[in-house]
């Protein structure tokens, strides 16, 4: 079963600095309907002003993934680290006993276009701790690339949860497969472009919510960056 919700059904908000849609339930946003998927509990899909950004604030028990599409996003951390993310690169915090970070747009003249992620991890409480790692475009091309899983097989970064997120470029020449092990399901965001799922067209801000499907298939007629979520 495929259930498609298309990108306009988001949470919108507008706040000038920051245009954001939310696939759940998230700040002023509240859909009973909508308060996660399984052990997914955000996808925000940002864009920030040049210069703006969301100063110091905390979180605690939550496992967080950036994933910026364009633009450069700097980040600080109570536990010290100061980056700049970039496309490629995935972000991983967990917040665990608790954090406190802010996130500014690194570019004086540019947007910076994200997702920010948040998974609710198995077990409260935990050390906080951040990772960061690049992954190249042809990694992702006609496949299905893990960017983050609970042991950080093939370089992923780790999160504490069991959950699998895959990123893939796909296009007319390069489509993608995945196989979903019985009683899992999936959660498919079609982060830009245009896509097929398993013959169901999906457009830029769509998700779908996979239950009872063995195999998952994914082809473009022009281009799409997706994000697969395998989850438990």
């Amino acid at each position: 079963m495929i259930n498609i919700r298309k990108a306009h059904e988001r949470g919108h908000a507008d706040h000038g600095w920051l245009n954001t849609w939310h696939t759940f339930s998230f700040a002023d946003y509240y859909d009973p309907e909508q308060m996660g998927y399984s052990s997914l509990r955000v996808i925000n899909d940002d864009r920030v002003a040049p210069g703006a950004g969301f100063p110091t604030h905390p979180h605690r028990d939550m496992e967080i993934i950036t994933y910026v599409l364009s633009g450069a996003l700097e980040h600080k951390d109570s536990m010290g680290n100061g980056t700049v993310i970039r496309p490629g690169e995935v972000q991983r915090m967990s917040a665990g006993t608790g954090i406190r970070h802010s996130e500014f747009n690194a570019s004086a003249s540019e947007e910076v276009h994200l997702l920010q992620i948040w998974i609710v991890p198995q077990q409260s409480g935990i050390t906080p701790s951040y990772e960061q790692k690049f992954f190249d475009a042809a990694e992702k091309l006609g496949r299905l690339r893990l960017v983050a899983s609970p042991d950080g097989s093939e370089g992923s970064v780790t999160i504490h949860q069991d959950a699998k997120l895959y990123a893939g470029l796909i296009d007319p020449e390069h489509g993608a497969e995945h196989a979903l092990p019985p009683g899992r399901r999936a959660y498919l965001h079609v982060a830009r472009g245009a896509a097929s799922l398993n013959g169901e067209a999906l457009e830029a801000g769509d998700g779908a919510r996979i239950e009872g499907e063995n195999r998952i298939r994914l082809e473009s007629d022009s281009s799409a960056e997706i994000l697969l979520f395998d989850l438990a």
